[in-house]
């Protein structure tokens, strides 16, 4: 039998079928059905074989990774069948995909942050992921009963929502003492939206120089919304919010966070989870008479997961916009997330 993949043949260069044997599920491995794959910037990132370090540099990210690789972090499907050590898989029951999955055995895995494992095997990342009708995932721990969520906003919630969740539970207590800043409201940045007003019961302002992404911002429920670009955008935050306490910074360029340190209160925080890249600096005196702390966070931890889903859940929140679209425009849709031409999440249906 047979799966079909919009895979990655060359670096820089566009997806390709390629049609391969289905895989048979050893041990505790379980074979996936592919429902929906979100479309995320780190694809981006993935295809060209590097991340933009500022000044210039790059870091190269093609080594061990054979081609043609299949990218897609982002999955929910149906289990289609299972190894004989996975007695818990049941056929035909409808699962997100924790796509962050570790080696098990580093000191990081050890205590459940999996999602930053030192050797890593990453859905879509470091092992073949979701542009394909099917995907192997190593345990049934990594699958995930996401019932009554459709399936488009659950393969989301695998990547950009957990993403959002965690940098926002980094936040609590700052977000009690203020206001929160959400910088960049792309895929990740609206689903940061949604979930900052349900874990915070407030609006949080939002910043994007993209006018669309303002418009869809304010029709989410942000308090306010401002643009980067405009020099009067840093004054107007600061009176009307007295200063920010939480910020997160969905861009991660020099630009956003130079922003996002130019508006914080004393003693706040910023968590970066942008990966677009640049340089930044600042006079080290400045951390210590503003107590401001600057914090990195990569995805989030399968417990993480599993609280989102339940929170998501419990709290009936709403889905950001995600459009559909078919695998075989996987190419068209990451040409269009690079060009800036997508609000809100695309998900490839297979």
């Amino acid at each position: 039998m047979q799966m079909h993949r919009q895979s990655l043949t060359a670096y820089a260069a566009p997806l390709c079928e390629t049609v391969v044997e289905r895989p048979r599920p050893q041990g505790s491995e379980v074979l996936v059905r592919i429902a929906r794959c979100g479309v995320c910037h780190s694809d981006l990132h993935m295809q060209d074989g590097y991340f933009l370090l500022g000044d210039g540099k790059q870091l190269d990210v093609r080594a061990g990774r054979a081609l043609p690789f299949t990218l897609g972090h982002e999955i929910a499907g149906t289990i289609e069948n299972a190894g004989p050590d996975a007695s818990d898989a049941t056929p035909g029951a409808a699962v997100a995909v924790y796509p962050w999955i570790g080696c098990g055995a580093c000191s990081a895995c050890k205590v459940g942050d999996e999602n930053i494992c030192a050797a890593p095997r990453h859905l879509g990342i470091a092992v073949d992921g979701g542009f394909a009708s099917h995907v192997l995932v190593p345990h049934s721990r990594y699958l995930i009963d996401y019932a009554p969520l459709s399936p488009s906003y659950a393969g989301a919630l695998m990547c950009s929502g957990l993403t959002a969740y965690a940098a926002l539970k980094r936040l609590s207590d700052r977000a009690s003492r203020g206001s929160l800043l959400l910088i960049g409201v792309g895929g990740v940045g609206l689903m940061g939206l949604a979930l900052a007003r349900a874990m915070y019961d407030s609006a949080p302002y939002v910043a994007d120089i993209d006018p669309k992404k303002r418009e869809a911002a304010l029709a989410a429920g942000a308090a306010a919304v401002f643009d980067p670009a405009d020099a009067s955008s840093r004054k107007e935050i600061l009176k009307a919010s007295g200063g920010i306490y939480a910020a997160v910074d969905f861009v991660g360029s020099d630009k956003s966070l130079n922003f996002a340190s130019g508006v914080l209160a004393k003693g706040a925080k910023i968590v970066i989870t942008g990966l677009i890249g640049g340089t930044y600096t600042t006079a080290v005196a400045m951390l210590v008479l503003k107590a401001m702390t600057i914090e990195g966070t990569q995805t989030g931890t399968l417990a993480e997961a599993r609280e989102l889903i339940d929170l998501v859940r419990a709290k009936h929140i709403v889905a950001p916009p995600i459009a559909e679209r078919p695998l075989k425009q996987a190419q068209a849709t990451l040409d269009d997330l690079r060009a800036g031409r997508i609000v809100g999440r695309v998900v490839l249906t297979a």
